[in-house]
């Protein structure tokens, strides 16, 4: 079956509003998150030494756009018109329709639910319009609040994933994985 690619569409919350990043988001990504040490703690990139990074950043979402299968939100909390975070398909295959989700979010903005309604939002949309079959995340095991995310997202832990990398503080750690099939909505 033909996977039903349309590319990164806005999609609104309650609370939110996920879309493109715009080349004047670079102040707030850099600000709000990927310039944060403590958020970017468990994550393979950042913090990004300097804007200039975060620029550069979102030169290659911009041009990447323009591809069908490429899907990087921005996570605006529409009561200070502005992004706190982002959200995205790391990963994908076609053949058995499944795509891996990643996100970060400021964490001035953690623990009020931001991003469990985010990542709910974005696999509605992987489910019902792109027409993923099984979407999945992964999180190191110290990171338990992403975890936390995962389960009131509705995901399932599935398995771990033993001595997947080493931390930027050298340490080696295990991935926990969890995953949505379509047919658990």
């Amino acid at each position: 079956m033909i996977m039903h690619h349309i590319g990164t569409k806005s999609i609104e919350t309650v609370r939110l509003l996920l879309r493109r990043f715009e080349s004047d988001d670079a102040e707030d990504m850099y600000r709000n998150w990927a310039g944060d040490p403590e958020v970017c703690k468990y994550l393979s990139w950042g913090p990004h030494k300097d804007v200039e990074v975060s620029k550069k950043r979102i030169r290659d979402y911009l041009i990447n756009y323009e591809f069908k299968d490429y899907y990087v939100w921005a996570i605006v909390l529409k009561s200070i018109n502005q992004p706190i975070g982002s959200i995205s398909v790391e990963l994908s295959d076609e053949s058995s329709r499944t795509c891996e989700v990643g996100y970060c979010l400021g964490k001035s903005y953690w623990n009020r639910g931001i991003m469990t309604e985010a990542l709910l939002a974005v696999m509605h949309y992987l489910f019902f319009d792109i027409e993923y079959q099984r979407i999945m995340a992964k999180h190191d095991v110290l990171n338990v609040a992403s975890g936390k995310v995962m389960q009131k997202a509705g995901m399932q832990f599935s398995r771990l994933e033993p001595r997947v990398g080493t931390r930027k503080d050298g340490t080696i750690y295990d991935c926990a994985v969890y995953v949505k099939h379509f047919t658990d909505e």
